[in-house]
């Protein structure tokens, strides 16, 4: 027997519904002039959404524009409180449509703690632009993404989150950071009708290893493939290709799993 929808359980089917859709969004990726940010657009671009990808340096900007005609480009450093807001400001002028953003930027030093001097400045200048700055975006961002059909935040972090690199002294503590942020996040604006997705990658070979990615880093094309599929099921977060499996062994063996994934990176 068909048992008719009451009107909040049809609300509540549409929401679902419109939660899936990866098409006709206008999405801004942070850090999207190359690497997971730039495949990620082409991507999108491929299943008909507008996509704008900020960066701080012009002519990679410039570049991934030849590469992707469609894509439209916007010079921002996330890590300065000003240009932000300008940021901001500009979103709401041009593209007062936009219902996705996608924290993706982040940057790293591989680097021993004692003997780097400027230490601190290292530090602070990851924080900024790995934690602080998806912090300010999500903030500053939220009330015109929220007035928009398909909402979403979609922050990216890493594998690294349950197990850290000892090279990185700082960026597996920011992402460790975001992660949790994006989990309280997510609580926090349950009944706001925006999605809050995270987006968890291994070792992926990117431009950000400057030509020396570890040998159990997986492609770029694959590790996005990943994460759309995440997307269409709707999943909160997204374990791609091993994270999973760290996930897992990092709960039931810490130590083992903090020195097999050190083992690996080294080689």
């Amino acid at each position: 027997m068909c048992r008719l929808l009451q009107p909040t359980n049809f609300v509540l089917l549409t929401k679902i519904l419109e939660s899936m859709q990866l098409s006709g969004n206008t999405i801004l990726i942070t850090g999207g002039s190359s690497g997971i940010g730039l495949e990620l657009s082409e991507q999108l671009i491929k299943r008909k959404n507008k996509v704008i990808v900020c960066g701080r340096s012009v002519p990679r900007l410039k570049a991934a524009k030849k590469r992707l005609t469609e894509l439209e480009i916007h010079s921002c450093d996330i890590s300065n409180v000003d240009q932000c807001e300008d940021l901001l400001e500009w979103v709401k002028t041009n593209h007062p449509e936009l219902n996705v953003l996608i924290n993706n930027a982040a940057i790293v030093n591989h680097i021993g703690f004692l003997e780097t001097d400027y230490i601190v400045d290292m530090a602070e200048q990851e924080i900024a632009t790995n934690f602080i700055a998806p912090i300010r975006l999500t903030h500053l961002l939220f009330p015109t993404i929220q007035r928009n059909s398909n909402p979403a935040i979609i922050n990216i972090t890493s594998g690294l989150i349950y197990v850290p690199r000892v090279d990185y002294p700082f960026y597996n503590a920011t992402k460790a950071a975001l992660h949790s942020f994006t989990q309280v996040l997510r609580k926090q604006t349950e009944t706001s009708g925006v999605e809050i997705i995270e987006a968890i990658f291994p070792a992926v070979n990117t431009p950000w290893h400057k030509g020396n990615p570890p040998k159990i880093a997986i492609s770029v094309n694959q590790a996005v493939d990943e994460m759309i599929q995440g997307l269409e099921k709707k999943k909160p977060e997204i374990r791609i290709a091993k994270v999973n499996l760290l996930y897992k062994i990092s709960r039931l063996a810490p130590g083992f799993a903090f020195r097999k994934l050190n083992n690996l990176a080294k080689r």
